[in-house]
């Protein structure tokens, strides 16, 4: 027989289920449980990153108090970098405004919140009567309590 004449079979695979065999459905969470995995690494690693958002280099002493407040959401913290700029959490402000913004942000804490202090956090190197001018504007705010953020001094 020649190919292609109408009396050549051909043969067609067709795949049957077999009617005994069920379909898998089940999920597989394990590709899952990676993933959720690594991010939580991630954050845990990443979330102490974001409480100090001024890079500062603080100054290190051997007699520090540990102040645990000072790592709270809602706590006042000014950085003075070592340039000299000014920042009131994460945003720059200029000594003019400072002492009205501290005001604010004291007022909006709650009557309950006994700590009504401020933080701060110099560089080593900044200028001293720019960290002067900055304690200055913090006080002039009715700030009473001010608490200059430090390193342990870790060589002894």
């Amino acid at each position: 027989m020649r190919a292609g004449s109408p009396t050549e079979h051909t043969n067609m695979a067709i795949s049957k289920r077999e009617e005994g065999k069920k379909v898998n459905s089940n999920i597989n969470v394990t590709p899952m449980v990676d993933v959720m995995l690594v991010l939580l690494i991630i954050f845990m690693v990443i979330t102490p990153m974001l409480n100090n958002k001024v890079n500062v280099e603080l100054p290190k002493v051997s007699a520090a108090v540990i102040m645990e407040n000072a790592n709270k959401e809602d706590a006042v913290t000014v950085a003075v970098t070592r340039d000299g700029s000014v920042f009131l959490g994460g945003d720059k402000v200029s000594l003019d405004t400072l002492g009205q913004a501290v005001a604010d942000l004291e007022a909006k804490k709650t009557a309950s919140d006994a700590d009504k202090s401020v933080y701060m956090r110099a560089d080593e190197r900044a200028n001293y009567g720019k960290v002067m001018d900055t304690i200055d504007a913090i006080r002039v705010a009715g700030v009473s309590q001010l608490n200059l953020l430090t390193n342990i001094n870790s060589e002894e």
